[in-house]
């Protein structure tokens, strides 16, 4: 502190002080509080050269701002960074799978309730792409308990949450002189629900890395989805019967028109139900019992997810993720590589909010992850600043590993209860917790709909695969054969 040096230094408070903030400025030295007030207090009260009035002086600045040299800063806090890694037990795989079972709420006793609940399990599979088909059935009534198709409406439809497709199709990124194959729409197309607050820079994260050179993307629709496409953008949202009536297409063409788009990535609604009735086919054919009987068409209006809508880049205003900044040649690479850092720590704090610890073989599956060299940057200036934890949390995996603190706490939990209880859970293939193959052992399986996983005691025991052509069950090693179930 400044009354310390004043009394080592037999100056006087006020040129210490002015000579420390000139120090400061040319950036030798960064004021903080880097030691316990009680340290400050004993340190300046054992003293012996100090005088009882240097003594009085000390006292009364225990509170007072620190001052330390920059680099022995750095080498205090590499120091004490090397003592909280090395303080961290870690757990094997199936602890692990334990431990995320717990975290994302798949364990019956730690399933959310009611709309608050379901909205955090949305903000922590925002990103993740899975079979539209899978999302209410298999992924939500897992982790939701009494899960009712009204909550996620009501998310939907006031705006807080959103759905569609981030990556982009395959078909998008294939010029239209060599292959003119349609995009077949089924309910196995991969969706997302994000909150909307997330979507810009969810998009920009998959689609900015992977986007398509084809100066119209919707090239590689049909001419239905065409025409669609095309009054989304002039007319902006709008409802079913509109978009019968504007394109004059018949309500049929009208739905495999909206469910191409949407298996595109260019469509989404301000309803989920707008999506069920595009799966359903009972409900699109008008069938089932007069009581239970649901409109065909919901009220939610259809919109464009993506393509001609604006986009926000480093504050202007553009219809994609590197226009904004075509303009300005002698700043091209300083906005790019701010804008490439900033997706990278929002996709780094996302993750671990998914997962609580992240590392680079946990991230086989996922589609935000781009290079993992770019989020080790990240998290490394996370752990500096003290955000997450760093070292060595999963026995069995190479290279860095990161953690939030809760997680480190919660990691400690699950291995001291290991063993603890054991029961069953089931999991479907098209869950971010399928993990076989990932981090725990044995082969992947499949992520579709008609796959099944469960574990116990975070070891896979049992694996429900989908039928072949020939009615039979897929059966692979390690997964004994006597145990695999037949799919119903």
């Amino acid at each position: 502190t400044v009354s310390e040096l004043a009394a080592r230094l037999h100056l006087s408070r006020d040129q210490v002080d002015a000579t420390m903030q000139r120090l400061e400025a040319s950036g030798q030295v960064l004021r903080g509080q880097f030691r316990e007030a009680s340290f400050v207090k004993r340190a300046a009260t054992d003293s012996p050269r100090s005088a009882p009035s240097t003594q009085h002086s000390a006292l009364s600045g225990a509170g007072a701002p620190e001052w330390c040299h920059r680099r022995l800063l750095a080498r205090i806090h590499r120091l004490t960074i090397g003592i909280l890694r090395k303080e961290v037990e870690p757990v094997t795989a199936s602890e692990f799978m334990g431990f995320l079972l717990h975290w994302q709420h798949v364990v019956p006793g730690s399933r959310q309730h009611g709309e608050a609940g379901l909205q955090l399990v949305i903000g922590q599979l925002a990103g993740f792409e899975a079979a539209a088909s899978a999302w209410e059935p298999q992924l939500l009534r897992s982790r939701i308990a009494k899960y009712e198709p009204e909550l996620l409406d009501r998310l939907c439809l006031s705006g807080a949450v959103c759905w569609g497709r981030l990556s982009p199709h395959p078909r998008l990124s294939q010029s239209g002189d060599t292959d003119r194959r349609r995009i077949i729409p089924t309910s196995t197309a991969p969706i997302s629900l994000f909150p909307r607050d997330d979507s810009e820079w969810l998009m920009n994260a998959v689609w900015g890395e992977t986007t398509t050179a084809l100066a119209e993307p919707s090239s590689q629709l049909s001419p239905i989805a065409q025409d669609l496409h095309r009054v989304l953008t002039q007319q902006g949202a709008s409802f079913f019967n509109d978009l019968v009536r504007i394109t004059h297409h018949l309500p049929t063409e009208v739905e495999q028109g909206l469910w191409e788009l949407v298996a595109a990535g260019f469509a989404t609604a301000d309803g989920f139900d707008n999506l069920r009735s595009l799966m359903d086919p009972h409900r699109r054919r008008a069938e089932g019992r007069e009581r239970a009987r649901r409109p065909r068409h919901a009220a939610g209006r259809w919109s464009l997810l993506r393509g001609t809508e604006p986009l926000m880049v480093d504050g202007q205003w553009s219809s994609g993720p590197d226009q904004a900044i075509s303009h300005q040649p002698s700043a091209i690479g300083s906005s790019t590589s701010t804008q490439h850092s900033t997706l990278s720590a929002q996709v780094a704090h996302q993750l671990l909010r998914r997962y609580g610890v992240v590392f680079r073989d946990l991230l086989a599956r996922e589609s935000l992850v781009q290079s993992w060299r770019d989020l080790l940057v990240q998290y490394r200036r996370m752990e500096m600043a003290g955000e997450v934890r760093g070292g060595r949390f999963v026995s069995g995996f190479t290279g860095e590993q990161f953690a939030l603190p809760e997680a480190v706490e919660a990691l400690r939990a699950i291995r001291k209860a290991s063993g603890a209880s054991s029961h069953e859970i089931k999991l479907s293939a098209t869950d971010p917790l399928n993990l076989a193959g990932v981090i725990l052992p044995g082969p992947r399986v499949p992520a579709v709909p008609t796959n099944f996983l469960v574990l116990k005691d975070g070891v896979v025991v049992r694996a429900v695969v989908g039928r072949h052509g020939d009615g039979l069950l897929a059966v692979t090693e390690p997964f004994d054969s006597a145990t695999v179930e037949r799919s119903i």
